[in-house]
């Protein structure tokens, strides 16, 4: 155990400390959590409506929400809500990006943000056209669709406009293109600052205004160096948009890679490792769990919204951020709400019933850096192997609940300090199940944790010999 734990000191706890404190990630975890206001009230409009809309017609025969009076105007109100959170996370998560970025190199925010955004939907198609033929016209109907600005024939109509943004190139689908045009164009901008690019105004002048004309030159630069590349890349893959390349070449291939089970334990076990050591697991791979499980899960909210929990089974993703805490992290990352009862109910240690008592309460809202600390979890060799194995387990159960449908996918987003239970039971749609498999990885979990918690009772430096010899 000594040895492993040397390595790890040696090899990964490095490794952790420099991506938990590279700017860049940083920004992006940030940037992330910057969009949570937006997305939660989303999520809370889209939760709403399930339990509204879509849950009753599972018990009622005939039951149609939108028929009944208050209801009917409930779910209209929460569709606005998505309308301006969910359906254009994309467009707030690129402010939140450039934002962000822009204060890790210390340059005007507000300005970054706007350069990201500026430089990220210049790319996105402004047009659509489409057309239906072998249709039979009158002459009537010919002269409205003309009227209407489309152009129409006794057979066919041909259906063009301009000024039009897609929703679906400003949801989830953005997040990769704006990751990329967002940094790429914020960092031109913020390289342009630190150089001194800049138009300089006398003392006198506002604060407010000095500050806007100084970004002038860096942000022209920046967006310019984004629309250039979009022309260059219309000459090159002519027909498509730089988003839609990224989406079919990047986007879907890590989304579909991110589904396999491996790549589900291997990020569930860096978080671990990276926890033992006292480095955040969850901030330091927020990247890919945000960056990747994350867009996931929002791609299955909006999927809710559009047709329930058919729509997620048929097209979404079986496992997405919230995955994770529905059967996995209860109590906090390592599931360790089951430590705390198997301390209360097995340990003979009164330092770590005290530290049991005492974590009871933040650990019901997911909270446990209490007992991370106070055990401590953090470096202690017996507790190493639990704290690894455990969310393997329960990530194992959830995982595979999941893929075989014996769960609904996670098709909300519900705050991580939801207690247990009531948080998978929210998170995959009111699904009676979920909280089934929660209790399954539960306890699993909690046999896991036991023997190590009756292995520390031998270890308690503050028992004597004959006392050590009892607790065995």
């Amino acid at each position: 155990m000594d040895a492993l734990t040397a390595w790890l000191e040696k090899y990964i706890l490095p490794i952790a400390g420099r991506i938990g404190s590279q700017k860049h990630l940083v920004a992006l975890r940030d940037a992330f959590i910057g969009t949570l206001p937006a997305t939660m009230a989303g999520s809370v409009a889209v939760m709403l409506n399930a339990i509204l809309r879509d849950l009753p017609p599972q018990f009622f025969e005939g039951y149609d929400g939108s028929s009944i009076p208050v209801i009917s105007q409930i779910i209209t109100i929460n569709g606005y809500v998505w309308n301006g959170t969910l359906a254009v996370a994309g467009l707030i998560f690129v402010f939140s990006w450039g934002y962000n970025l822009a204060r890790a190199y210390g340059v005007n925010e507000l300005a970054g943000g706007i350069v990201s955004t500026a430089s990220s939907i210049a790319g996105i198609t402004f047009a659509f056209a489409g057309g239906i033929t072998g249709l039979n016209l009158d002459q009537t109907t010919i002269d409205a669709i003309n009227e209407a600005g489309w152009t129409a024939t006794t057979t066919g109509i041909t259906a063009t406009g301009w000024g039009w943004l897609p929703l679906n190139n400003l949801d989830s689908n953005f997040f990769f293109t704006a990751m990329i045009i967002g940094f790429v164009s914020t960092v031109i901008y913020a390289k342009l600052m630190l150089a001194d690019m800049t138009i300089k105004l006398p003392d006198t002048v506002p604060p407010a205004v000095s500050k806007a004309f100084a970004s002038i030159i860096p942000a022209t630069v920046a967006i310019y160096a984004a629309a250039i590349f979009y022309w260059v890349f219309s000459l090159m893959f002519p027909g498509t948009t730089f988003l839609a390349w990224v989406q079919e070449t990047v986007a879907l291939p890590l989304l579909g890679m991110s589904q396999g089970f491996g790549a589900v334990i291997l990020a569930t076990l860096f978080v671990q490792i990276f926890w033992f050591f006292g480095i955040h697991g969850p901030n330091v791979l927020a990247p890919i769990l945000e960056g990747v499980f994350g867009v996931a899960q929002l791609e299955n909210v909006n999927l809710f919204q559009e047709g329930g929990a058919e729509l997620v089974i048929q097209e979404g993703y079986h496992w997405v951020r919230g995955s994770f805490d529905a059967y996995a992290w209860f109590g906090g990352s390592g599931g360790t709400i089951v430590l705390i009862i198997a301390l209360l109910m097995f340990s003979k240690r009164s330092d770590y019933k005290t530290v049991g008592k005492l974590s009871v309460g933040p650990g019901i809202f997911n909270i446990n850096e209490p007992l991370m600390f106070g055990l401590p979890i953090v470096l202690n060799p017996i507790m190493f192997v639990p704290f690894l194995l455990a969310p393997v387990a329960s990530v194992s159960i959830g995982y595979f609940a999941t893929i075989w449908g014996l769960v609904n996918p996670v098709s909300q987003q519900v705050a991580w300090v939801t207690p247990p239970f009531l948080l998978s039971f929210l998170a995959t749609g009111a699904d009676w199940r979920a909280p089934i498999v929660t209790l399954v990885a539960f306890v699993v979990s909690f046999f896991i944790w036991l023997p190590f918690v009756l292995a520390a009772n031998k270890m308690d430096p503050a028992l004597g010999e004959e006392e050590m010899e009892k607790a065995e």
